[in-house]
């Protein structure tokens, strides 16, 4: 893993490598918390193992612009970083999953990009994306492009409700637009590999028990999205 300063206000980035020099790449956005990266270090060294290279970025959603131009810092450097940045796939959990799920569904992309996939994890998708300045990814669907697009939600998720993720299903589904839900036994972090601590008074990866259990279907899911062969996590048609 290398770490990176990668934004003019010296955001930090880890580039989780996989072993292959061509390997599709990965950007992933943490959710609320500021500059979390490190809560999704199991996840991503998971989907480093799997085959796809992931790069996850600090950010700021408690700053004065809510973090704006570190997401788009980070869109940046992950353009530079690839060969093709048609091929990256697109990944965030909660308050950066319904911002990953918002700019790959806008209807006037960034400079014209779009992913190659988005998976959101554990995200509310009918809420507006303030920090972008978009609409919720709820009221785009019919208006959204013709990527594939991936859902991760924990059933027992107590701050992004389960059933958000269903309804959001259904609306793409009558928008013509598939989307495989893959529904976990866990929480909100552990949809991440990713454990509340007490001690710490926020998230941490997870290395065992159900939280990491869990938290590898999540990781199997990305890697599919990036297009490598995995054993399939189960999912709702």
């Amino acid at each position: 893993m290398d770490t990176v300063r990668y934004s003019s206000d010296g955001q930090l980035l880890d580039i989780h490598r996989a072993a292959a020099p061509d390997a599709p790449t990965v950007l992933l956005w943490h959710g609320r918390g500021p500059a979390e990266r490190d809560v999704l270090g199991a996840l991503a060294a998971e989907v480093a193992r799997l085959g796809a290279t992931v790069i996850v970025p600090d950010w700021h959603p408690d700053a004065e612009d809510g973090g704006r131009p570190q997401l788009a810092a980070s869109l940046r450097f992950t353009w530079d970083f690839v060969r093709d940045p048609a091929e990256v796939v697109l990944v965030g959990w909660s308050l950066g999953g319904r911002a990953a799920m918002a700019t790959a569904l806008r209807p006037d992309p960034p400079e014209g990009w779009r992913p190659a996939a988005v998976v959101g994890i554990s995200a509310r998708y009918n809420q507006p994306e303030p920090l972008l300045g978009l609409p919720s990814p709820m009221d785009v669907c019919d208006s959204a492009p013709p990527l594939p697009i991936h859902l991760v939600h924990g059933t027992e998720d107590t701050v992004c409700d389960f059933a958000n993720a269903g309804e959001f299903q259904r609306v793409l589904a009558a928008s013509g637009r598939k989307a495989p839900l893959t529904e976990l036994t866990t929480d909100h972090p552990g949809a991440v590999m990713a454990e509340y601590s007490p001690e710490w008074g926020r998230c941490r990866p997870a290395h065992s028990g159900s939280a990491h259990r869990e938290g590898l279907r999540t990781a199997r899911v990305i890697a599919q999205a990036a297009g490598l062969p995995t054993q399939k996590a189960r999912a709702t048609k």
